[in-house]
């Protein structure tokens, strides 16, 4: 299986890029970085007691405004997570500015994005229904978020590998051991050997937790916080 480029760059790089760059390559990333990391703002928004398209609309201007680099400014790697500062800047954003963004309406914008709200209130109301603090369901869905990404970059690299139909069967596979009798299954519908399928399901994990690593190190300042950032976003899974 394909190894990952070791030298992307980080979130934080494209922030800083961002902040300190008029190019729109730059924006370009930064707006690219925005879409993959919207939803768990919007779940807080959400859990903050705003209707659906408060919610959107909120959500939608804070990226605006960080896309404009209002914000950036105030980036800080030194200060730990990515995920910390998006957090810690929406709450400024909804402290101060929100009533000078209802008065305003925002337009016109090269690397601005629109969120689908239906979408979004979707897989909101699917969440399961819980009593945990707005800042527990930003957490848990970035934790879900981040997942997700990786998912699909490692069922991408087996596509490519002409082993999409593979990755189909044995996705199933890779949040735990299954039952009993169920390789034996998935190695008859592959038409494969069950020794061949367990090689197959241990390399799949492993190529997850590789992603996984270089996804979160990406969201970090230092490496040496990976390990802590991993066990921090699956004990947000655990909550319940």
């Amino acid at each position: 299986m394909r190894q990952a480029a070791q030298f992307a760059p980080t979130h934080w790089s494209v922030v800083l890029t961002a902040a300190g760059s008029d190019s729109p390559e730059a924006a370009e990333a930064l707006a690219r970085l925005c879409q993959d990391y919207w939803y768990p703002l919007y779940a807080f928004v959400r859990r903050k007691g705003f209707a659906p398209h408060e919610a959107q609309d909120l959500t939608q201007d804070f990226f605006a405004r960080l896309l404009e680099k209002s914000v950036l400014k105030a980036a800080d790697p030194a200060r730990g997570k990515f995920r910390s500062f998006l957090l810690r800047s929406l709450q400024n954003f909804l402290n101060n500015e929100w009533d000078r963004q209802r008065a305003e309406k925002r337009g016109g914008k090269a690397f601005t994005f629109s969120l689908d709200d239906t979408t979004a209130e979707d897989r909101y109301r699917l969440a399961p229904a819980h009593d945990l603090t707005p800042e527990k369901i930003f957490e848990r869905r970035w934790a879900l978020t981040l997942l997700e990404k990786v998912h699909a970059q490692l069922k991408a690299e087996c596509q490519d590998e002409g082993k999409g139909a593979q990755f189909e069967v044995l996705q199933v596979y890779l949040s735990g051991e299954p039952k009993a009798g169920k390789y034996d299954e998935s190695a008859a519908r592959l038409g494969l050997s069950e020794g061949t399928v367990r090689v197959a399901v241990h390399r799949l994990r492993k190529r997850l937790g590789q992603l996984l690593r270089i996804e979160v190190g990406r969201t970090v300042a230092d490496p040496r916080d990976i390990d802590e950032e991993i066990s921090n976003l699956l004990m947000a899974l655990g909550q319940t």
